[in-house]
């Protein structure tokens, strides 16, 4: 039986959390490293529960550890959890198809994004009410960007004022997500990459600063302050 939040609410939110994570270094998987003593999965879980639409989330977990992840999640928020893939995308076609009928806005989170507050997952989903088929949530890039040949010699500066950096969630309506999984070929880490694959529009909204990902030893220390800060 799947797990539900609000049973009035029309998001289904999937967590793609069988990833090794091997930029963190050695350990769990990335989604159960800790942060502050809980691993960056309940974080993660936690935010996304506390969004008032959400009325299901469904965990890809390594397959070794469904029951783990299962029992760990259980005091957090009502969580249907199944075996990940592989890949990412293996992942996010197994939780997917675990989402029960209801919802028709589903939203694909990484729980390495473990600060993402739960207005920024209603503001994806509101999006998708709105009539888009697939949004992103994203920043502007601040950085002055070079392209680079295979030699490290510049080439060029890149106008920055067209780039965004994406962040999850990435939100869909339920048909467009489940036809882009359908018809999908090679591998992707990005699900709105699909729906662009496929000639789909994909619309952006504006992302939050606290949804970084945590991919590096060096995030996870500034995910510890923020945290001691109050995030």
């Amino acid at each position: 039986m799947t797990a539900q939040l609000n049973p009035r609410g029309d998001v289904a939110v999937l967590v793609p959390a069988a990833g090794a994570g091997v930029r963190l270094g050695p350990g769990a998987p990335k989604a159960l490293r800790l942060l502050a003593g809980e691993p960056l999965l309940v974080h993660a879980v936690r935010r996304i529960a506390a969004a008032p639409s959400v009325h299901t989330i469904v965990v890809a977990a390594p397959a070794t550890e469904v029951e783990a992840v299962r029992a760990m999640l259980a005091p957090v928020a009502p969580v249907t959890v199944v075996p990940g893939g592989a890949e990412r995308q293996e992942s996010v076609a197994a939780a997917l198809a675990a989402v029960p009928a209801g919802p028709e806005i589903v939203l694909v989170h990484d729980a390495a994004r473990a600060l993402t507050p739960a207005h920024l997952v209603e503001s994806v989903a509101a999006a998708v009410r709105d009539g888009h088929d697939a949004v992103i949530p994203v920043l502007p890039v601040v950085d002055t960007i070079k392209e680079v040949d295979a030699t490290e010699r510049v080439l060029g500066t890149v106008d920055r004022s067209a780039l965004r950096a994406v962040q999850t969630p990435q939100g869909f309506r339920r048909s467009v997500l489940v036809a882009a999984h359908r018809s999908a070929g090679d591998a992707l880490t990005d699900d709105a990459g699909l729906i662009e694959k496929q000639g789909g529009a994909v619309m952006c909204v504006p992302g939050s600063e606290l949804a970084l990902k945590i991919t590096r030893p060096f995030d996870l220390a500034l995910a510890e302050h923020l945290l001691t800060t109050g995030a």
